[in-house]
């Protein structure tokens, strides 16, 4: 079974092939059309600004490949955010795979942005990636936007609003916190994926 993480050139996919590495999978980096399409699952990794990880998307011309994956994919963080159909950071349109728009949080005395910190997942969904998980589940968050509250959510957390921690649409599914970053419950969030089909 191979694994493809889709080279975005975006700051954090050396940690997500080492934590993925770390449960045993096969995993490479690739922005190769053939390969990405190949894979037997893909990850969408993101750390950076929404227009300059769609630009590296369109640059690679994997906007089509990437909408047309029948296998399980993964986004992370902004490449969960990348599903939708845009973001209040920029003005490229997202892949639209979901309906929404990313929304940035309001800077308050108590809650600064970016949120950087450890949240719990609530109200978690009875879905094959959240298995095993307790309610309270303990993630870790880095991000100024985020994807409201909608019909793709599978569970929610509150940084001075609720909002999605995790979405799936299909088989796309995606983490706005770092699972790779999240210790022991991460790794049984990346390892459930690994066992999708």
């Amino acid at each position: 079974m191979k694994t493809v993480i889709v080279n975005s050139g975006c700051a954090n996919i050396a940690s997500v092939k080492f934590a993925f590495e770390r449960l045993g999978a096969n995993v490479n980096v690739s922005s190769d059309l053939q390969e990405i399409s190949k894979a037997d699952r893909v990850i969408l990794p993101g750390v950076g600004t929404f227009d300059f990880a769609m630009s590296g998307l369109i640059k690679n011309q994997l906007i089509n490949a990437i909408k047309s994956l029948s296998q399980p994919v993964l986004g992370i963080c902004l490449g969960m955010q990348l599903y939708f159909e845009g973001s209040a950071e920029g003005v490229t349109q997202g892949l639209g795979l979901a309906k929404g728009i990313a929304d940035k949080f309001l800077s308050e005395p108590n809650l600064p942005v970016p949120h950087m910190g450890w949240n719990q997942l609530e109200n978690l969904s009875d879905d094959p990636l959240l298995k095993g998980l307790d309610e309270g589940s303990y993630v870790y968050f880095v991000h100024s936007y985020f994807i409201p509250l909608g019909e793709t959510t599978l569970a929610e957390t509150t940084y001075g609003t609720t909002f999605s921690a995790s979405v799936r649409k299909e088989n796309f599914w995606g983490c706005q916190f770092h699972p790779e970053r999240s210790s022991d419950v991460g790794a049984t969030i990346l390892n459930n994926f690994l066992k999708l089909s």
